[in-house]
């Protein structure tokens, strides 16, 4: 972002950039603005306003001079650094859900790698708004697992259905690793967690022939799953992945299941 000159963004813009970063809740302290503005080498002009305010005009300032929006992203990058959220994760996604929002305008979007990326442009809120609402309102009647909404979040109101697919993939695996504490992933986090005699998780008693198919066919389910969508998802460029709705609904639907089995599952030896 630093070799491109960045379109500025609009008095509401960055005033709703401002509210969401320094709110009184759980917002920046005064101490931690200072700091980020001075790092990014941001005059502080006004010091003893209210958080929010003394950001804006910091900013605005800033961004007037140069005629670019550079510097209200970098200042962006530095508030949302994931390792300074450690403990809050859900505090958060609602951040980067707010500020995707604006960042959707300017055809950006800011993810939990701590970087910005490329994405595609709305021109009206309401279009923002609309994409996020109607997926959701989809997945809330198919009554998904409320897991994949909150890996998902940023993803869907940017209807990013290649990184949508993505996050829920990797929710299945943060629910595997958190039930028995390994630290694999893909097809060797499934048979770590799945297979053998006496596996960390059992989707069943395991005491039938029965039981032992299903419990097989759960596993090479769940390796299906990573090897159609996350592998591929992972390693293709995005403008090669094409999704449509209906593809992603499907697929949320079917990690929803699993999830839910996961969640169900008997642990060690029984």
């Amino acid at each position: 972002m630093r070799d491109i000159k960045r379109p500025c963004f609009t008095q509401g813009e960055l005033e709703s950039v401002c509210k969401i970063l320094a709110n009184t809740h759980d917002g920046l302290t005064g101490t931690e603005i200072g700091y980020y503005l001075k790092s990014i080498n941001i005059k502080d002009i006004d010091p003893t306003n209210t958080k929010w305010k003394r950001l804006f005009n910091a900013l605005i300032e800033r961004q007037n001079s140069d005629n670019a929006g550079n510097k209200v992203l970098g200042f962006i990058s530095q508030a949302l650094q994931p390792a300074k959220y450690v403990g809050n994760l859900e505090i958060y996604r609602d951040k980067l859900e707010k500020i995707n929002v604006i960042l959707a305008f300017h055809g950006l979007e800011f993810r939990e790698d701590g970087q910005f990326h490329i994405t595609n442009k709305v021109k009206t809120l309401s279009e923002a708004e609309k994409r996020a609402s109607r997926l959701k309102d989809n997945l809330l009647n198919r009554n998904v697992h409320s897991d994949l909404l909150k890996f998902c979040r940023a993803e869907l109101l940017q209807e990013n259905y290649f990184h949508a697919v993505l996050e829920a993939t990797k929710s299945i695996a943060w629910k595997i690793r958190e039930k028995t504490g390994l630290n694999s992933d893909g097809a060797k986090l499934i048979d770590e967690a799945f297979s053998g005699k006496s596996p960390l998780l059992k989707i069943n008693n395991l005491r039938t022939e029965t039981d032992i198919s299903e419990q097989k066919g759960f596993v090479n389910l769940a390796k299906g799953l990573f090897g159609t969508f996350r592998n591929p998802t992972a390693h293709t460029p995005k403008i090669e992945w094409n999704m449509a709705e209906e593809d992603a609904l499907d697929l949320f639907t079917l990690a929803s299941y699993v999830l839910r089995r996961i969640e169900q599952c008997k642990q060690g030896v029984y």
